[in-house]
């Protein structure tokens, strides 16, 4: 399975990002094969609909699950329309909410929020 994590920076070592759509890189890890690839996420820097764009990228890489401590709307129905499932991440590394994930402990993430629609940024 290929699960996406949004993080703060380009290690095993950081912690899970708090803003899907605004975090810096996204770790894609698989869990049968156990590779890691960050990607930079190109939506940080957009006026608008962030959360979107960077919901069309997990998508265009073909992952299964995302496991993030939240999620607009809008990105979440973009995903929710490709099929992947989100996960609530718990306060903890990186490995240990990909451990938790293998073990069944993480439960799906249910608490969406209205999107912030432009009003985000730097």
């Amino acid at each position: 399975m290929k699960i996406a994590i949004p993080v703060d920076e380009k290690s095993l070592e950081t912690s899970v990002g708090q803003s899907f759509g605004r975090t810096p890189y996204y770790l894609i890890y698989d869990t049968v094969s156990k590779e890691s690839v960050f990607l930079d996420n190109s939506a940080v820097a957009s006026q608008g609909g962030a959360g979107i764009k960077a919901a069309q990228t997990i998508v265009d890489n073909n992952v299964n699950a995302l496991l993030t401590p939240r999620c607009g709307e809008n990105a979440a129905e973009v995903l929710k329309a490709a099929h992947i499932k989100l996960y609530k991440t718990i306060k903890a590394s990186i490995k240990d909410n990909i451990d938790a994930l293998n073990e069944g402990k993480l439960s799906l993430l249910e608490d969406i929020h209205p999107g912030f629609h432009g009003h985000g940024g730097k």
